[in-house]
């Protein structure tokens, strides 16, 4: 995964070029890892927990 992140990284970079400044090259590489990492998120999810909340309502309303 680290691989492909920074693979990731190196191609993004290479779009801009140059950068203006060091700080600029940092906010892309932050906001790629980010990214990464709300997808890692959103992606390995075991349990939709939405669903089991969704069921508690309706036998509760059942109820």
């Amino acid at each position: 995964m680290l691989e492909r992140l920074n693979e990731e990284i190196k191609r993004r970079t290479r779009v801009v070029r140059i950068f203006p400044n060091t700080e600029s090259c940092l906010r892309l590489i932050r906001a790629l890892c980010v990214e990464t990492h709300e997808a890692w998120l959103e992606n390995n999810r075991y349990l939709n927990m939405d669903l089991l909340q969704e069921q508690r309502r309706e036998r509760l309303r059942a109820a």
